[in-house]
């Protein structure tokens, strides 16, 4: 049986509010949601391709991704989610799955019964909103991902994606001045780019070189923002957020 935990979900409302504004009902409404809290193991399955799910995951500490297998165990990560973040949420209206939603890091979870976030959204139709925006907002940076797959080169690929990651971790107050958490691992950023590690690893000596990025235990410090956004053509428009990254 899921509980009221008090405060518990105060990463899904900065979440929420770094793309639309809430009001006072509204986010007591959220705080009032019944949830199951867990923390789980790096590298763990949430849900998995296939599933029928009940219930939405909430991140609220820690890194998840998205990602579907293919043949020979070749892996497509299409995702990376911050705390505050909502990986399944298509899954309240589109319960059965079609690919893996899994912890990256260790992370602390917050399950939300469907039910429960069905009554939350006939009561209150500006958190119904604010979840339609959020769920347009990850179909805009999926159409970024697809462009960066396709047509960008490794360089400005790799750089767009730092970009976006640094501006989400800052809207939500996990970053700032220009350095943030970035725990995944060269595999995991080929699986994401479609690169090889061995690509990624000359891309990241590229980018130390030129004096614009370091990544060193987990943490990526940007040393040049403005010529990193130049370089990969960032704009942060498509990501829709109340508080903008500084230049």
């Amino acid at each position: 049986m899921a509980s009221k935990i008090p405060n518990a979900l105060l990463p899904l409302i900065r979440k929420l509010e770094s793309v639309t504004p809430l009001s006072q009902d509204a986010r007591d409404a959220i705080e009032r949601l019944p949830v199951r809290v867990r923390t789980l193991p790096a590298r763990r399955d949430i849900v998995r391709d296939g599933d029928l799910a009940t219930q939405c995951t909430v991140i609220l500490e820690g890194w998840a991704h998205r990602y579907k297998f293919l043949s020979e165990g070749r892996r497509q990560i299409f995702s990376f989610h911050i705390a505050g973040d909502i990986p399944d949420l298509q899954s309240l209206h589109i319960p059965l799955l079609d690919h893996n939603l899994a912890t990256l890091t260790q992370a602390t979870v917050a399950f939300i019964p469907h039910e429960s976030l069905h009554d939350l959204t006939a009561r209150f139709p500006s958190i119904a909103a604010a979840f339609w925006r959020d769920t347009l907002i990850d179909a805009a940076i999926f159409r970024e991902w697809l462009i960066a797959m396709g047509r960008r080169p490794a360089f400005e690929h790799l750089a767009h994606l730092f970009c976006e990651l640094y501006s989400k971790q800052e809207a939500v107050g996990l970053a700032g001045d220009h350095r943030c958490p970035l725990p995944m691992t060269q595999t995991d950023l080929a699986d994401a780019t479609g690169m090889t590690s061995v690509h990624v690893n000359r891309v990241l000596k590229e980018m130390r070189s030129c004096g614009m990025v370091t990544l060193h235990r987990q943490t990526l410090v940007v040393k040049a923002w403005d010529e990193l956004i130049r370089a990969s053509e960032f704009d942060a428009a498509y990501l829709h957020l109340q508080n903008r990254v500084a230049g």
